[in-house]
């Protein structure tokens, strides 16, 4: 059984900026920017990476109007400056991409990005894979691997449904070399990769509801 860091160290998303963290990196760039290009040009996006990224806002290929963020201790940098809760209005935010920031233990930036993702809107949720053998390589840096199972039954409680394949995995195995950067079926790769996408009854609302609408009737 995988061996799970339970103690959070303040600097643990540090080790994506090693040798042995920048692959996994490096691997899901491809999802990333595919991603990117599958959504509608005209919703904002908010982005967590792990680290200060190395480009602009403006040359990631982000959408207008959408937020760069990465942690900073307990309070996050980039586009804003912020803790939280985040100073972002509810379903605001189009689409959502958390990226290996949930592994070192922090609490609440899951529930806060379910707060902000407006309805239809669409989450990428990287983290770390406990049954991978590269999980060696990320042991004792105060990382925390949780198993799949965990996470599909946070987002489903957080009213996020998975949509898609659901769960892929990429990244390297045991070399410290991605390979082909793409999703791959073996689920010994390091990272998985979870969608969810968040969707209300209000959405399609049933049908005798929907005949009981007057012009200039409140909403109850």
């Amino acid at each position: 059984m995988p061996v799970l860091q339970i103690s959070r160290q303040p600097d643990a998303l540090a080790w994506f900026d090693t040798v042995r963290g920048r692959p996994l990196l490096e691997a899901e760039q491809k999802v990333i920017r595919g991603a990117l290009i599958s959504r509608p040009a005209q919703q904002p996006w908010l982005w967590v990476p792990p680290l200060a990224p190395a480009a602009a806002p403006d040359e990631t290929g982000l959408p207008p109007r959408s937020l760069l963020l990465h942690p900073r201790g307990e309070r996050y940098a980039g586009t804003l400056q912020c803790g939280l809760p985040l100073p972002l209005p509810n379903e605001s935010i189009g689409n959502l991409i958390l990226q290996h920031v949930l592994d070192d233990g922090r609490e609440g930036l899951l529930e806060e990005g379910a707060r902000v993702l407006a309805p239809g809107g669409r989450l990428w949720l990287f983290v770390l894979n406990p049954w991978s053998p590269y999980r060696a390589r990320w042991r004792s840096s105060g990382l925390q691997a949780r198993d799949v199972q965990d996470w599909r039954r946070r987002l489903r409680q957080l009213g996020l449904q998975p949509c898609g394949a659901e769960v892929s995995y990429l990244g390297p195995l045991w070399r410290m070399a991605a390979g082909s950067q793409v999703r791959a079926p073996g689920r010994l790769r390091a990272v998985c990769l979870l969608e969810a996408e968040k969707r209300t009854a209000s959405l399609i609302p049933p049908a005798p509801v929907s005949r009981q609408w007057r012009a200039g009737a409140a909403p109850a």
